[in-house]
Parts: structure tokens; C-alpha cells; sequence
């Protein structure tokens, strides 16, 4: 595939003759060929319109359509073939199993929202039949089903070029829901963001949908996001990066004449406690694994165990001896951007200056440009309950371990926690007392709860729950990854005494039996 530098507008690959924006090679600094131009206002205007155009067909499309439509995008994307991978390692310096374990992951997920799309679940169909001999008052006929929000703005992540970006779980959510998407793609990875748009472009005209149904714009700075989420077409927000951004997206979709939702991701330390028994059998494994878990993708992941709760003793010095010499071995890696390296090295540095932390010990230094050091730090309870800067997120393999003098102060840190997208508990059966105290504190922090386990990796599936309370995310009662994704950009709507021949085809006597549903609060199907 020849990379063009344009902007996906609808059908239409736009030329502009604004900024440019060159996608850099972070192992190395090399700048990446083509140049892509930055959108303004006027292409955001352009892909709305499209999208606004393209709103009631979509929605109204039959399930198997957007079904066929979701499978037809993986299928564009696999076809792709050998040069995504190639350019995406090009442009984040992510290794190539990693590339193509994500790709496996988007298409996955893609075909993942093709079944719940068909199965017709998230309608949430319920039928109440009119009962006009109901005393003292009869009833009509009411009939609920969940409707697309309309058109959708989605902000392609910096960390996962393909899983969190053009094609990644907003956007599939949203198809799946019946919205038209229009994409801000992430500057740092424009050439692989152009590769997917393409195909999704290409998966609009098989599938005989309308243009509009997707739009992908470049931007630089905050202008064209800024507009994009003021646009009175746009009806939702999809978002996952810092909590700066998400934060600035929802006071400007906030102070809209129309206020809509933005579905924010944004920064988490996800905690890990090791409970006394677990900590005391096999603290050595323990740290190998959390070690392990922490460098993986030089801690690039919005799951990244950033903080490590345990009692003071002799079994926490064991595993901080075997924590450390470990870290000590850990080579560097190439961090996504200069930016993002920079604000990591800022945020050791702040850690390091602390004079209530320790340092414990570093990776191996690089001398590679945007080379991430891992770290290890301590500190006590007791500080770590007084200096709130001591639980912001440093985005990279760096953590810091709390060390509590009894379980009274574990369960005070615990509950003076932010909210969280992940907490974990390593526990043997001994620690059960333990873990029942800190679990209802956990419940109120976390989206996800997790034990023996680490919290890198997410698995997409119907169960999991990729959110949580704020500043995790900015609505708790939601979740990025997984099937229920899709309930961000639905809403219900009751049509009451319609005539059949006006209802929804899935709300009609003939469709909707074939489909689950409340029928007079009773489940069919």
C-alpha cells in the first residue's frame, strides 16, 4: 500500500495545504516519508456533515449488515498484510510479536462486536403489550429498544497504534452501536493510521454503507480535537491518553450548548498487594513476576503495576532483594515518542528528589535515543498517605513499593487510593481474612479486581471491565474493552401505540422473536 499523507474524508482522500506532520522513528530519530498535513476547522466541518448524513441509515441498518460490515474490516485489515506491521514498528519501535499479537487482538475484537451486534443483546428489547381492559386503567402498548447516539469523535491512543486507535475498541464499539465515527489520528503513528483508515474506507464501500459512516483527520496541537468535540453533529467522545487531555475534552464537551458525554481513559497506578501468607511462601516468584509484569513494553501500558503494597518484615526484604537485583538486569527499551520519554524521565527525576523515598535500584541505561530505564523505589505508609504526588502516575517501567507497618495502615492506604483501572491481590487461602477486609475498599476503587495474577494484559471478552472510578475514567459506569463497550453510544428509546409499520424492524411482532427480549417482564429467548 502506497501511503498518500491525505486526510479520509468520507470516500474522498483530501490534499490539504496546511502544517505538516512527519511520523519519527523513535529507536533512531529518523523522520518517516510521507509528509501528512494537518486538518482545520473546515475538514472537521466537512467529515461532520458527511457523518450527520450518514446518521440515520447507519443506525437503521439491519443487524447483519453491521455485522458483515465489523467481520469486512478485520478482513481489509489482515489483507494489509506484512507492511502494517513493518510500518508500525517503523513508527513506535514496538517490537514486531508485539505488533502482531495486537493486530490479532483488533481484528479479534472487531469480530467479537459482529456477535454481539447479531445477537441482538445490547437492544435491550422489551415490550409491554397494550392491555385495554386493564382496570381501573388500561395500557397501551410500549415498546423500548437502545438506539446509536449518533455520530461518535474518536481519539487514537499513543500506546496501542492499532488496538486503542483508528480501528481500535471505541471505534468498533461505536460501528457496532450504529454510529458513524470520525477519527483524530494520533500524530505519532500517522502512516499506520492511514493503512487502517484505508481499510476501513474500503470495508465502507463493500458493505454498500454510506460515506459517512467514517472520517479520519490529522491534527497538530489542540485546535482540530478541540473542534471536533464542539461540533454540535458529534454526540459522544472517545478518548484514552493523559489526564490532562481527558480532562480538557470534558469541559469543552461540557460547556457545549448540547453537553455530551466523553468517554475518557486516563491515568492509573493500579495497585498490588501482597498479602503476608503469599508474601512469605514464594515471595521470591512473586518478584520476578512483578519485575517481569512492570518492564514488559517499558511499562507503556495503562495497566502497568505502578505501586506495591506489603507489610514490613523480613519476607518483604526478601522479595525487594530478589526485586531489585532483577531490576538491575532489566535491558532498556524504546519508549513510543520523545514526549512521552521526556515526561518519563521528568517524572523518575520528581521520585528521585523526594526526600521521602528510597531508591532502590535501576535498569540497565540506555544510550539509544527514547531508551526507557526502569526504576525501583520505597517509601513508607506514612508518607505515602502524606504526599499525594507520591501516587501520580509515572507512565513507564517505574514503581513504588509502600511499605505498611501493620495492616491497619495497609488498609488505610487502601482506602486513601485513587480510583484505579486494576488492583490486584497476591494471595495464598491463609490470607483470606485479610483479603475480605480490603475487598469492599477495593470494590469502590477499582473497575477490575484480580488475584495471583498481574495486570498487564487485558483480555477482550463479554466480562471484562476496562474502566473505572475517576480519575481511571470519567464515568465508572462504563468499560473501553470488552462487549459492554458498546453501551457507551446507545441510548433508550420507548415508542409507545406505533403502528407496526412504524417500529423498529427488531421491535415488530415478526422480528423481535427471533431476537432476546422482555416480553411483559417475562425473558424470551
Amino acid at each position: 500500500m502506497e501511503l498518500t499523507g491525505r486526510l479520509l474524508i468520507g470516500k474522498a482522500n483530501v490534499a490539504v495545504s496546511t502544517p505538516e506532520i512527519k511520523a519519527i522513528n523513535p529507536a533512531t530519530g529518523e523522520q518517516l516519508a510521507p509528509a501528512y498535513y494537518a486538518g482545520s476547522i473546515a475538514e472537521v466541518d466537512q467529515a461532520c456533515e458527511l457523518a450527520k448524513q450518514a446518521n440515520a441509515e447507519f443506525r437503521h441498518s439491519s443487524l447483519e449488515k453491521r455485522a458483515v460490515f465489523l467481520e469486512t474490516i478485520a478482513d481489509e485489515i489482515i489483507a494489509i498484510g506484512d507492511a502494517l506491521i513493518e510500518r508500525t514498528m517503523l513508527e513506535t519501535g514496538l517490537p514486531r510479536g508485539r505488533i502482531e499479537g495486537e493486530r490479532g487482538r483488533t481484528c479479534g475484537q472487531l469480530r467479537l462486536f459482529a456477535e454481539v451486534v447479531r445477537s441482538g443483546e445490547s437492544l435491550d428489547l422489551r415490550i409491554d403489550p397494550a392491555m385495554p381492559d386493564r382496570q381501573p386503567l388500561p395500557r397501551v402498548d410500549l415498546r423500548l429498544q437502545n438506539i446509536a447516539v449518533g455520530p461518535v469523535a474518536v481519539f487514537g491512543a499513543s500506546n496501542f497504534p492499532l488496538a486503542f486507535s483508528v480501528a481500535g475498541g471505541d471505534t468498533a464499539s461505536a460501528f457496532a452501536a450504529g454510529c458513524p465515527v470520525v477519527v483524530k489520528a494520533h500524530s505519532a503513528h500517522p502512516g499506520t493510521s492511514e493503512m487502517i483508515g484505508r481499510a476501513i474506507q474500503s470495508a465502507v464501500t463493500k458493505c454498500d454503507l454510506p460515506e459517512g459512516v467514517f472520517s479520519m483527520l490529522y491534527g497538530i496541537g489542540n485546535e482540530l480535537g478541540q473542534a471536533l468535540v464542539t461540533d454540535q453533529r458529534i454526540k459522544a467522545v472517545g478518548f484514552t491518553g493523559s489526564r490532562s487531555g481527558g480532562l480538557a475534552l470534558m469541559k469543552i464537551a461540557q460547556a457545549r450548548t448540547e453537553p455530551i458525554p466523553v468517554y475518557a481513559e486516563m491515568s492509573s497506578i493500579n495497585p498490588v498487594f501482597l498479602l503476608p501468607d503469599a508474601l512469605e511462601a514464594r515471595g521470591h516468584k512473586l518478584a520476578e513476576g512483578f519485575i517481569g509484569s512492570l518492564t514488559m513494553g517499558a511499562g507503556q501500558f495503562c495497566t502497568n503495576p505502578g505501586v506495591v503494597i506489603a507489610l514490613s518484615g523480613k519476607a518483604l526484604d526478601k522479595f525487594l532483594s530478589t526485586a531489585t537485583t532483577t531490576i538491575l538486569d532489566a535491558a532498556p527499551q524504546t519508549m513510543l515518542t520523545a514526549g512521552i520519554y521526556q515526561a518519563y524521565k521528568d517524572g523518575v527525576s520528581t521520585l528521585a528528589k523526594s526526600k521521602s523515598v528510597k531508591s532502590l535500584g535501576y535498569g540497565i541505561e540506555s544510550n539509544q535515543p527514547n531508551g526507557c530505564q526502569s526504576g525501583l523505589f520505597i517509601t513508607t505508609a506514612e508518607d505515602f498517605l502524606k504526599d499525594q504526588t507520591l501516587r501520580d502516575e509515572i507512565f513507564g517501567s517505574t514503581s513504588l513499593v509502600v511499605e505498611c507497618k501493620d495492616i491497619d495502615e495497609m488498609l488505610s492506604v487502601a482506602s486513601q487510593l485513587e480510583g484505579q483501572l486494576t488492583t490486584t491481590l497476591q494471595m495464598d487461602d491463609t490470607d483470606l481474612d485479610l483479603a475480605k477486609a480490603l475487598l469492599p475498599i477495593l470494590e469502590d476503587k477499582a473497575g477490575r479486581i484480580m488475584v495471583n495474577g498481574w495486570p498487564t494484559g487485558v483480555e477482550v471478552c463479554h466480562a471484562m471491565v476496562h474502566g473505572g472510578p475517576f480519575p481511571a475514567t470519567s464515568d465508572p459506569r462504563t468499560t473501553s474493552v470488552g462487549s459492554a463497550a458498546i453501551y457507551r453510544f446507545l441510548r433508550p428509546v420507548c415508542y409507545q401505540n406505533l403502528p407496526q409499520a412504524l417500529l423498529p424492524e427488531t421491535l415488530t411482532d415478526k422480528n423481535s422473536v427471533d431476537l432476546p427480549h422482555l416480553f411483559d417482564g417475562k425473558r424470551v429467548n
